[in-house]
Protein backbone atom coordinates (compact mmCIF):
# COMPACT_ATOMS: atom_id res chain seq x y z
CA UNK A 1 0.00 0.00 0.00
CA UNK A 2 1.48 3.57 -0.85
CA UNK A 3 1.80 6.10 1.31
CA UNK A 4 -1.07 8.36 1.84
CA UNK A 5 1.26 11.68 0.48
CA UNK A 6 2.40 9.02 -2.81
CA UNK A 7 -1.60 7.96 -3.13
CA UNK A 8 -2.30 11.60 -3.83
CA UNK A 9 0.49 12.80 -6.05
CA UNK A 10 -0.30 9.65 -8.26
CA UNK A 11 -3.92 11.08 -8.74
CA UNK A 12 -2.46 14.32 -9.39
CA UNK A 13 -0.29 12.77 -12.56
CA UNK A 14 -3.30 10.96 -13.64
CA UNK A 15 -5.56 13.82 -13.69
CA UNK A 16 -2.87 15.67 -15.35
CA UNK A 17 -3.17 13.23 -18.25
CA UNK A 18 -7.26 13.29 -18.15
CA UNK A 19 -7.20 16.67 -17.93
CA UNK A 20 -5.37 16.52 -21.63
CA UNK A 21 -7.03 13.86 -23.16
CA UNK A 22 -10.83 15.34 -21.69
CA UNK A 23 -9.89 19.01 -22.99
CA UNK A 24 -9.03 17.78 -26.37
CA UNK A 25 -12.45 17.13 -27.80
CA UNK A 26 -13.25 20.89 -26.82
CA UNK A 27 -10.52 22.79 -27.06
CA UNK A 28 -10.90 23.50 -30.77
CA UNK A 29 -14.31 24.92 -30.17
CA UNK A 30 -12.11 28.42 -30.41
CA UNK A 31 -9.19 27.34 -32.36
CA UNK A 32 -11.82 25.56 -35.67
CA UNK A 33 -11.92 29.08 -37.49
CA UNK A 34 -8.39 29.84 -37.33
CA UNK A 35 -7.16 26.36 -38.14
CA UNK A 36 -9.68 26.29 -41.11
CA UNK A 37 -8.60 29.65 -42.42
CA UNK A 38 -4.87 28.77 -42.27
CA UNK A 39 -4.68 25.59 -43.33
CA UNK A 40 -7.46 26.14 -46.17
CA UNK A 41 -9.98 23.55 -45.11
CA UNK A 42 -13.03 22.43 -46.61
CA UNK A 43 -16.37 21.99 -44.85
CA UNK A 44 -15.47 18.20 -44.92
CA UNK A 45 -11.87 18.52 -44.06
CA UNK A 46 -13.29 20.49 -41.01
CA UNK A 47 -16.32 18.40 -39.86
CA UNK A 48 -13.61 15.58 -39.42
CA UNK A 49 -11.18 17.44 -37.91
CA UNK A 50 -13.65 17.72 -35.14
CA UNK A 51 -14.68 14.10 -35.19
CA UNK A 52 -11.48 12.10 -35.52
CA UNK A 53 -10.53 12.24 -31.88
CA UNK A 54 -13.99 11.33 -29.96
CA UNK A 55 -15.17 8.93 -32.80
CA UNK A 56 -11.67 6.63 -32.53
CA UNK A 57 -11.59 7.14 -28.64
CA UNK A 58 -14.66 5.80 -28.80
CA UNK A 59 -14.47 3.17 -30.76
CA UNK A 60 -10.98 2.09 -29.43
CA UNK A 61 -11.81 2.52 -25.51
CA UNK A 62 -13.36 -1.39 -25.42
CA UNK A 63 -10.59 -2.72 -26.70
CA UNK A 64 -8.29 -0.50 -24.29
CA UNK A 65 -10.32 -1.76 -21.32
CA UNK A 66 -9.62 -5.34 -21.73
CA UNK A 67 -5.86 -4.79 -22.42
CA UNK A 68 -5.41 -2.55 -19.61
CA UNK A 69 -6.84 -5.78 -17.21
CA UNK A 70 -4.50 -8.43 -19.38
CA UNK A 71 -1.45 -6.42 -19.44
CA UNK A 72 -2.11 -3.97 -16.10
CA UNK A 73 -2.95 -0.71 -15.41
CA UNK A 74 0.04 1.06 -14.45
CA UNK A 75 1.80 -0.73 -18.26
CA UNK A 76 -1.31 0.77 -20.11
CA UNK A 77 -0.85 3.76 -18.87
CA UNK A 78 2.50 4.35 -19.60
CA UNK A 79 2.05 3.13 -22.83
CA UNK A 80 -0.52 5.79 -23.89
CA UNK A 81 1.09 8.71 -22.80
CA UNK A 82 4.44 8.57 -25.26
CA UNK A 83 1.84 8.17 -28.26
CA UNK A 84 -0.38 11.09 -26.85
CA UNK A 85 2.70 13.52 -26.81
CA UNK A 86 3.88 12.74 -30.12
CA UNK A 87 0.61 12.80 -31.62
CA UNK A 88 0.13 16.08 -30.21
CA UNK A 89 3.60 17.42 -31.93
CA UNK A 90 2.07 16.12 -35.42
CA UNK A 91 -0.84 17.89 -34.53
CA UNK A 92 0.87 21.14 -33.97
CA UNK A 93 2.54 21.38 -36.90
CA UNK A 94 0.40 19.80 -39.31
CA UNK A 95 0.94 21.63 -42.81
CA UNK A 96 -2.42 20.20 -44.36
CA UNK A 97 -6.00 19.72 -43.10
CA UNK A 98 -5.55 15.84 -44.34
CA UNK A 99 -2.29 15.80 -41.73
CA UNK A 100 -4.21 17.39 -39.32
CA UNK A 101 -7.45 14.79 -39.44
CA UNK A 102 -4.50 11.89 -39.93
CA UNK A 103 -2.68 13.51 -36.18
CA UNK A 104 -6.07 13.80 -34.35
CA UNK A 105 -6.57 10.03 -35.10
CA UNK A 106 -3.07 9.14 -33.97
CA UNK A 107 -4.09 11.44 -31.01
CA UNK A 108 -7.26 9.45 -30.31
CA UNK A 109 -4.77 6.12 -30.07
CA UNK A 110 -2.91 7.33 -26.98
CA UNK A 111 -6.03 8.69 -25.32
CA UNK A 112 -7.76 5.83 -25.58
CA UNK A 113 -4.78 3.69 -24.34
CA UNK A 114 -4.34 5.17 -21.64
CA UNK A 115 -8.27 6.59 -20.49
CA UNK A 116 -9.54 3.50 -18.91
CA UNK A 117 -6.33 2.79 -16.83
CA UNK A 118 -7.02 6.25 -15.42
CA UNK A 119 -10.06 5.20 -13.46
CA UNK A 120 -8.96 1.62 -12.68
CA UNK A 121 -5.76 3.25 -11.18
CA UNK A 122 -7.80 5.34 -9.09
CA UNK A 123 -9.36 2.30 -7.55
CA UNK A 124 -6.53 0.06 -6.83
CA UNK A 125 -4.39 2.75 -5.31
CA UNK A 126 -6.88 4.03 -3.22
CA UNK A 127 -8.49 1.19 -1.15
CA UNK A 128 -10.06 2.92 2.42
CA UNK A 129 -13.74 3.89 0.57
CA UNK A 130 -13.89 7.18 2.35
CA UNK A 131 -10.40 8.19 0.17
CA UNK A 132 -11.73 6.16 -2.47
CA UNK A 133 -15.03 8.11 -2.96
CA UNK A 134 -13.14 11.61 -2.73
CA UNK A 135 -10.53 10.53 -5.24
CA UNK A 136 -13.29 9.43 -7.73
CA UNK A 137 -14.91 12.57 -7.33
CA UNK A 138 -11.66 14.65 -7.88
CA UNK A 139 -11.01 12.18 -11.30
CA UNK A 140 -15.10 13.04 -12.01
CA UNK A 141 -14.07 16.91 -11.47
CA UNK A 142 -11.31 16.79 -13.88
CA UNK A 143 -13.33 14.63 -16.49
CA UNK A 144 -15.96 17.21 -16.10
CA UNK A 145 -14.44 20.39 -15.83
CA UNK A 146 -12.08 19.75 -18.05
CA UNK A 147 -14.64 19.30 -21.35
CA UNK A 148 -16.03 22.68 -20.17
CA UNK A 149 -12.97 24.76 -19.86
CA UNK A 150 -11.52 23.29 -23.00
CA UNK A 151 -13.21 26.06 -25.20
CA UNK A 152 -11.63 28.99 -22.77
CA UNK A 153 -7.94 27.05 -22.80
CA UNK A 154 -8.22 27.41 -26.70
CA UNK A 155 -9.44 31.15 -26.63
CA UNK A 156 -6.46 32.00 -24.19
CA UNK A 157 -4.12 30.17 -26.02
CA UNK A 158 -5.23 31.70 -29.59
CA UNK A 159 -5.12 35.28 -28.24
CA UNK A 160 -1.19 35.14 -28.07
CA UNK A 161 -0.27 31.90 -30.04
CA UNK A 162 -0.84 30.26 -33.56
CA UNK A 163 -3.31 27.45 -33.56
CA UNK A 164 -0.96 24.53 -32.72
CA UNK A 165 -0.51 25.96 -29.52
CA UNK A 166 -3.32 23.93 -28.57
CA UNK A 167 -1.89 20.52 -28.96
CA UNK A 168 1.42 21.76 -27.82
CA UNK A 169 0.73 22.49 -24.62
CA UNK A 170 0.46 18.46 -24.22
CA UNK A 171 3.88 17.47 -24.73
CA UNK A 172 5.65 19.28 -21.85
CA UNK A 173 2.90 17.85 -19.37
CA UNK A 174 3.72 14.46 -20.68
CA UNK A 175 6.92 14.70 -20.46
CA UNK A 176 6.98 15.68 -16.64
CA UNK A 177 4.29 13.21 -15.96
CA UNK A 178 5.86 10.06 -17.45
CA UNK A 179 9.05 9.68 -15.01
CA UNK A 180 7.19 10.32 -12.08
CA UNK A 181 4.37 7.84 -13.40
CA UNK A 182 6.86 4.95 -14.03
CA UNK A 183 8.61 5.32 -10.26
CA UNK A 184 5.40 5.89 -8.01
CA UNK A 185 2.77 4.10 -9.64
CA UNK A 186 2.25 0.34 -7.97
CA UNK A 187 1.53 -2.41 -10.80
CA UNK A 188 -2.25 -3.03 -10.40
CA UNK A 189 -4.23 -5.04 -12.21
CA UNK A 190 -2.16 -7.87 -12.33
CA UNK A 191 -1.64 -9.54 -16.02
CA UNK A 192 -3.78 -12.22 -16.69
CA UNK A 193 -3.97 -14.84 -19.32
CA UNK A 194 -6.84 -14.19 -21.02
CA UNK A 195 -7.09 -13.98 -24.88
CA UNK A 196 -6.79 -11.22 -26.73
CA UNK A 197 -10.00 -10.66 -29.13
CA UNK A 198 -8.61 -9.04 -32.15
CA UNK A 199 -11.61 -9.90 -33.99
CA UNK A 200 -14.28 -8.57 -31.67
CA UNK A 201 -12.14 -5.14 -31.19
CA UNK A 202 -12.46 -4.88 -35.20
CA UNK A 203 -16.09 -5.11 -34.52
CA UNK A 204 -16.84 -3.28 -31.67
CA UNK A 205 -14.39 -0.29 -33.43
CA UNK A 206 -16.21 -0.21 -36.84
CA UNK A 207 -20.19 -0.83 -35.16
CA UNK A 208 -19.45 1.95 -32.60
CA UNK A 209 -17.73 4.28 -35.11
CA UNK A 210 -20.56 3.81 -37.69
CA UNK A 211 -23.51 4.04 -35.18
CA UNK A 212 -21.87 6.78 -33.32
CA UNK A 213 -21.03 9.43 -36.72
CA UNK A 214 -24.83 7.97 -37.86
CA UNK A 215 -26.06 9.69 -34.64
CA UNK A 216 -23.69 13.06 -35.51
CA UNK A 217 -24.86 13.36 -39.04
CA UNK A 218 -28.70 13.34 -37.70
CA UNK A 219 -27.38 16.03 -35.51
CA UNK A 220 -26.69 18.23 -38.35
CA UNK A 221 -28.69 21.51 -39.52
CA UNK A 222 -28.63 19.57 -43.61
CA UNK A 223 -28.95 15.86 -42.77
CA UNK A 224 -27.60 13.20 -45.57
CA UNK A 225 -29.67 10.71 -44.76
CA UNK A 226 -28.11 8.37 -46.90
CA UNK A 227 -25.22 8.48 -44.84
CA UNK A 228 -27.32 8.08 -41.81
CA UNK A 229 -28.90 4.91 -43.17
CA UNK A 230 -25.43 3.57 -44.32
CA UNK A 231 -23.52 4.15 -41.44
CA UNK A 232 -26.62 3.30 -39.15
CA UNK A 233 -26.77 -0.11 -40.80
CA UNK A 234 -23.67 -1.03 -40.98
CA UNK A 235 -23.42 0.00 -37.19
CA UNK A 236 -25.86 -1.65 -35.71
CA UNK A 237 -25.11 -5.18 -38.19
CA UNK A 238 -21.33 -4.77 -36.52
CA UNK A 239 -22.55 -4.16 -32.96
CA UNK A 240 -24.99 -7.35 -33.17
CA UNK A 241 -22.21 -9.69 -34.57
CA UNK A 242 -19.93 -8.30 -31.38
CA UNK A 243 -22.62 -8.62 -28.97
CA UNK A 244 -23.12 -12.32 -29.85
CA UNK A 245 -19.46 -13.32 -29.83
CA UNK A 246 -19.34 -11.53 -26.84
CA UNK A 247 -22.03 -13.52 -25.35
CA UNK A 248 -20.26 -16.89 -26.21
CA UNK A 249 -17.06 -16.08 -24.78
CA UNK A 250 -15.33 -17.12 -21.95
CA UNK A 251 -13.48 -14.43 -21.90
CA UNK A 252 -15.63 -11.50 -23.40
CA UNK A 253 -14.20 -7.52 -23.87
CA UNK A 254 -17.61 -6.70 -22.77
CA UNK A 255 -19.25 -8.15 -19.92
CA UNK A 256 -22.97 -8.02 -20.26
CA UNK A 257 -23.33 -9.29 -17.12
CA UNK A 258 -22.21 -6.44 -15.65
CA UNK A 259 -25.34 -4.43 -17.39
CA UNK A 260 -27.60 -7.06 -15.38
CA UNK A 261 -26.16 -5.60 -11.64
CA UNK A 262 -28.70 -2.82 -11.23
CA UNK A 263 -26.23 -0.13 -9.95
CA UNK A 264 -23.56 -0.66 -12.70
CA UNK A 265 -26.31 -0.26 -15.22
CA UNK A 266 -27.30 3.39 -12.96
CA UNK A 267 -24.24 4.77 -13.40
CA UNK A 268 -23.80 3.92 -16.77
CA UNK A 269 -27.26 5.67 -17.78
CA UNK A 270 -26.37 8.59 -15.57
CA UNK A 271 -23.40 8.80 -16.95
CA UNK A 272 -24.97 9.23 -20.44
CA UNK A 273 -28.03 11.83 -19.31
CA UNK A 274 -25.54 13.84 -17.12
CA UNK A 275 -23.82 14.54 -20.55
CA UNK A 276 -26.97 14.93 -22.86
CA UNK A 277 -27.80 17.89 -20.35
CA UNK A 278 -24.97 19.32 -19.72
CA UNK A 279 -24.50 19.43 -24.25
CA UNK A 280 -28.09 20.97 -24.23
CA UNK A 281 -27.23 23.53 -21.83
CA UNK A 282 -23.48 24.86 -22.70
CA UNK A 283 -24.05 24.32 -26.52
CA UNK A 284 -27.09 25.85 -26.92
CA UNK A 285 -26.34 28.89 -24.23
CA UNK A 286 -22.87 29.29 -26.11
CA UNK A 287 -24.23 29.62 -29.65
CA UNK A 288 -27.20 32.04 -28.38
CA UNK A 289 -24.39 34.52 -26.40
CA UNK A 290 -22.33 34.47 -29.52
CA UNK A 291 -25.13 34.47 -32.53
CA UNK A 292 -27.88 36.37 -30.98
CA UNK A 293 -25.74 38.81 -28.58
CA UNK A 294 -22.65 38.93 -30.45
CA UNK A 295 -20.16 37.43 -27.87
CA UNK A 296 -16.91 36.50 -28.91
CA UNK A 297 -16.29 33.06 -28.44
CA UNK A 298 -13.65 33.80 -25.35
CA UNK A 299 -16.59 35.77 -24.03
CA UNK A 300 -18.94 32.82 -24.18
CA UNK A 301 -16.86 30.16 -22.69
CA UNK A 302 -16.00 33.22 -19.88
CA UNK A 303 -19.62 33.44 -19.49
CA UNK A 304 -20.22 30.28 -19.01
CA UNK A 305 -17.50 29.31 -16.76
CA UNK A 306 -19.83 29.20 -13.81
CA UNK A 307 -21.16 25.83 -14.34
CA UNK A 308 -17.48 23.71 -14.57
CA UNK A 309 -16.61 26.05 -11.58
CA UNK A 310 -19.78 24.29 -9.68
CA UNK A 311 -18.80 20.86 -11.26
CA UNK A 312 -15.42 20.97 -9.96
CA UNK A 313 -16.31 22.23 -6.34
CA UNK A 314 -19.50 19.62 -6.59
CA UNK A 315 -17.32 16.26 -7.52
CA UNK A 316 -15.18 16.06 -4.78
CA UNK A 317 -17.53 16.99 -2.07
CA UNK A 318 -20.25 14.47 -3.57
CA UNK A 319 -17.32 11.76 -3.42
CA UNK A 320 -16.83 13.05 0.35
CA UNK A 321 -20.41 12.35 1.23
CA UNK A 322 -21.12 10.08 -0.80
CA UNK A 323 -20.58 6.96 1.92
CA UNK A 324 -22.52 8.78 4.46
CA UNK A 325 -25.97 9.51 2.15
CA UNK A 326 -25.73 6.63 -0.37
CA UNK A 327 -26.02 6.72 -3.94
CA UNK A 328 -29.61 6.94 -4.06
CA UNK A 329 -30.14 10.02 -2.29
CA UNK A 330 -26.87 11.83 -3.63
CA UNK A 331 -28.40 10.80 -6.89
CA UNK A 332 -31.66 12.97 -6.13
CA UNK A 333 -30.04 15.33 -5.02
CA UNK A 334 -27.90 16.05 -7.92
CA UNK A 335 -30.81 16.01 -10.34
CA UNK A 336 -33.05 17.87 -8.23
CA UNK A 337 -30.41 21.15 -8.28
CA UNK A 338 -29.63 20.42 -11.70
CA UNK A 339 -33.61 20.94 -12.57
CA UNK A 340 -34.07 23.99 -10.31
CA UNK A 341 -31.15 25.21 -12.47
CA UNK A 342 -32.72 24.63 -15.66
CA UNK A 343 -36.23 25.43 -14.58
CA UNK A 344 -34.57 28.78 -13.48
CA UNK A 345 -32.27 29.50 -16.66
CA UNK A 346 -35.19 29.20 -18.72
CA UNK A 347 -37.52 32.22 -16.90
CA UNK A 348 -34.21 34.35 -16.99
CA UNK A 349 -31.69 33.56 -19.50
CA UNK A 350 -32.52 36.48 -21.22
CA UNK A 351 -31.62 38.69 -18.72
CA UNK A 352 -27.91 38.18 -19.30
CA UNK A 353 -26.40 40.63 -16.84
CA UNK A 354 -28.44 39.40 -13.83
CA UNK A 355 -27.07 37.68 -10.50
CA UNK A 356 -30.26 34.85 -10.72
CA UNK A 357 -28.46 33.48 -13.96
CA UNK A 358 -25.21 33.20 -12.47
CA UNK A 359 -26.95 31.30 -9.68
CA UNK A 360 -28.97 28.96 -12.07
CA UNK A 361 -26.04 28.26 -14.17
CA UNK A 362 -24.25 27.08 -10.71
CA UNK A 363 -26.77 25.49 -9.87
CA UNK A 364 -26.52 23.27 -13.13
CA UNK A 365 -22.81 22.53 -12.88
CA UNK A 366 -23.17 21.45 -9.11
CA UNK A 367 -25.65 19.34 -9.56
CA UNK A 368 -24.62 17.57 -12.56
CA UNK A 369 -20.86 17.15 -10.74
CA UNK A 370 -23.17 15.47 -8.13
CA UNK A 371 -24.09 13.02 -10.84
CA UNK A 372 -20.98 12.92 -12.73
CA UNK A 373 -19.31 11.52 -9.75
CA UNK A 374 -21.71 8.87 -8.25
CA UNK A 375 -21.69 7.85 -11.91
CA UNK A 376 -18.14 7.12 -11.49
CA UNK A 377 -18.03 5.71 -8.09
CA UNK A 378 -21.39 3.14 -8.94
CA UNK A 379 -19.61 2.15 -11.86
CA UNK A 380 -16.13 1.11 -10.25
CA UNK A 381 -17.55 -0.11 -7.49
CA UNK A 382 -20.11 -2.43 -9.19
CA UNK A 383 -17.22 -4.23 -11.06
CA UNK A 384 -14.74 -6.93 -9.41
CA UNK A 385 -10.99 -6.10 -9.56
CA UNK A 386 -10.38 -8.24 -12.52
CA UNK A 387 -12.83 -5.86 -15.12
CA UNK A 388 -12.17 -2.33 -13.83
CA UNK A 389 -10.36 -1.99 -16.99
CA UNK A 390 -13.73 -2.75 -18.53
CA UNK A 391 -15.67 -0.75 -16.45
CA UNK A 392 -14.12 2.48 -17.10
CA UNK A 393 -13.95 1.77 -20.77
CA UNK A 394 -17.53 1.02 -20.93
CA UNK A 395 -18.27 4.43 -18.95
CA UNK A 396 -15.91 6.46 -21.40
CA UNK A 397 -18.06 5.25 -24.27
CA UNK A 398 -21.05 6.21 -22.24
CA UNK A 399 -19.86 9.56 -22.35
CA UNK A 400 -19.48 9.74 -26.03
CA UNK A 401 -22.53 8.24 -26.51
CA UNK A 402 -23.91 11.12 -24.60
CA UNK A 403 -22.35 13.92 -25.87
CA UNK A 404 -23.33 12.59 -29.49
CA UNK A 405 -26.94 12.17 -28.48
CA UNK A 406 -27.17 15.53 -26.69
CA UNK A 407 -26.17 17.23 -29.88
CA UNK A 408 -29.06 15.13 -31.46
CA UNK A 409 -31.72 15.45 -29.52
CA UNK A 410 -31.23 19.33 -28.56
CA UNK A 411 -30.14 20.11 -31.68
CA UNK A 412 -33.03 18.26 -33.24
CA UNK A 413 -35.72 19.98 -30.62
CA UNK A 414 -33.77 23.53 -31.33
CA UNK A 415 -33.84 23.19 -34.79
CA UNK A 416 -37.34 22.01 -34.87
CA UNK A 417 -38.88 24.94 -32.87
CA UNK A 418 -36.66 27.63 -34.65
CA UNK A 419 -38.30 26.39 -37.66
CA UNK A 420 -42.03 26.79 -36.39
CA UNK A 421 -41.59 29.58 -35.00
CA UNK A 422 -39.47 31.99 -37.49
CA UNK A 423 -42.20 34.28 -38.85
CA UNK A 424 -41.62 36.56 -41.48
CA UNK A 425 -43.81 39.12 -43.43
CA UNK A 426 -44.45 38.64 -46.25
CA UNK A 427 -42.92 41.36 -48.36
CA UNK A 428 -39.84 40.09 -46.88
CA UNK A 429 -38.44 37.92 -50.06
CA UNK A 430 -35.46 35.88 -49.25
CA UNK A 431 -34.36 32.32 -49.40
CA UNK A 432 -35.97 29.06 -47.21
CA UNK A 433 -32.72 28.40 -45.96
CA UNK A 434 -33.56 31.20 -43.47
CA UNK A 435 -35.97 28.61 -41.40
CA UNK A 436 -33.06 26.00 -41.21
CA UNK A 437 -30.90 27.93 -38.22
CA UNK A 438 -30.29 31.16 -37.23
CA UNK A 439 -26.53 30.64 -38.66
CA UNK A 440 -27.77 30.34 -42.64
CA UNK A 441 -30.11 33.83 -41.05
CA UNK A 442 -27.12 35.78 -40.50
CA UNK A 443 -25.49 34.67 -43.24
CA UNK A 444 -28.84 35.46 -45.76
CA UNK A 445 -28.90 38.85 -43.68
CA UNK A 446 -24.93 39.87 -44.51
CA UNK A 447 -26.39 40.28 -48.07
CA UNK A 448 -29.65 42.35 -48.00
CA UNK A 449 -30.72 46.07 -47.42
CA UNK A 450 -30.33 47.30 -43.98
CA UNK A 451 -34.26 46.99 -43.76
CA UNK A 452 -34.55 43.90 -44.50
CA UNK A 453 -31.55 43.06 -42.58
CA UNK A 454 -33.03 43.83 -39.01
CA UNK A 455 -35.98 42.41 -39.90
CA UNK A 456 -34.55 39.07 -40.93
CA UNK A 457 -32.71 38.96 -37.55
CA UNK A 458 -34.57 40.34 -34.99
CA UNK A 459 -37.26 37.81 -35.86
CA UNK A 460 -34.58 35.12 -35.94
CA UNK A 461 -33.10 36.22 -32.48
CA UNK A 462 -37.04 35.83 -31.20
CA UNK A 463 -37.17 32.07 -32.96
CA UNK A 464 -34.05 31.27 -31.58
CA UNK A 465 -34.70 32.45 -28.07
CA UNK A 466 -38.18 30.63 -28.29
CA UNK A 467 -36.32 27.69 -29.30
CA UNK A 468 -34.11 28.10 -26.29
CA UNK A 469 -36.61 28.09 -24.06
CA UNK A 470 -38.04 25.03 -25.86
CA UNK A 471 -35.34 22.89 -25.05
CA UNK A 472 -34.66 24.08 -21.32
CA UNK A 473 -38.61 22.53 -20.88
CA UNK A 474 -37.19 19.17 -23.28
CA UNK A 475 -34.14 18.88 -20.68
CA UNK A 476 -36.29 19.81 -17.78
CA UNK A 477 -38.82 17.16 -19.01
CA UNK A 478 -35.32 14.24 -18.89
CA UNK A 479 -34.46 15.71 -15.75
CA UNK A 480 -37.66 14.70 -14.24
CA UNK A 481 -37.70 11.41 -16.06
CA UNK A 482 -34.38 10.29 -14.60
CA UNK A 483 -35.62 11.51 -11.18
CA UNK A 484 -38.30 9.27 -11.15
CA UNK A 485 -36.54 6.23 -12.65
CA UNK A 486 -32.58 6.47 -11.68
CA UNK A 487 -33.30 6.22 -8.12
CA UNK A 488 -35.01 2.81 -8.38
CA UNK A 489 -32.26 0.62 -9.66
CA UNK A 490 -30.76 1.67 -6.17
CA UNK A 491 -33.17 -0.25 -4.48
CA UNK A 492 -32.26 -3.07 -6.07
CA UNK A 493 -30.10 -5.99 -4.52
CA UNK A 494 -26.57 -5.65 -5.95
CA UNK A 495 -23.48 -7.40 -5.56
CA UNK A 496 -21.79 -4.61 -4.41
CA UNK A 497 -22.60 -1.15 -2.40
CA UNK A 498 -20.88 1.70 -1.54
CA UNK A 499 -22.74 2.05 1.44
Amino acid sequence: MLADYKRWIVLLLISSVLFLIVIDVTVLYTALPKLTHDLGATSSEKLWIMNAYPLVVAGLLPAAGMLSDKIGHKRMFLMGLPLFALASLCAAFSPTAMSLILSRGFLAVGAAVSMPATLAIVRHVFLDPKERALAIGIWSAVASGGAAIGPLVGGALLSHFWWGSVFLINVPVVLLVLPFAYYLIPKCGEASQKKVDYIGSILVLIGLISSIYALKELGKPYTDWLTVIVSGVVGVFFLAIFSRRQMMSESPMIDFALLGNPRFSAGIIMAILSVVIIVGVELLLSQRLQLVLGYSPLEAALYIIPIPIASVLASPLAGVFLHKIGERWLTILGFSLTLLGVIGLAFVYQNTTGILLIIFLFFIGFGLGMIFTTASTTVMLSAPDEKTGMAASIEGVAYELGSVLGVTFMGGVMSAIYTLKLSLPESLNVSDKVYDSIDEALIVAEKLPKDSSSILINQANIAFDQAFGGVMVATAVVIIVSLIFIPTLFRQKSASTVR
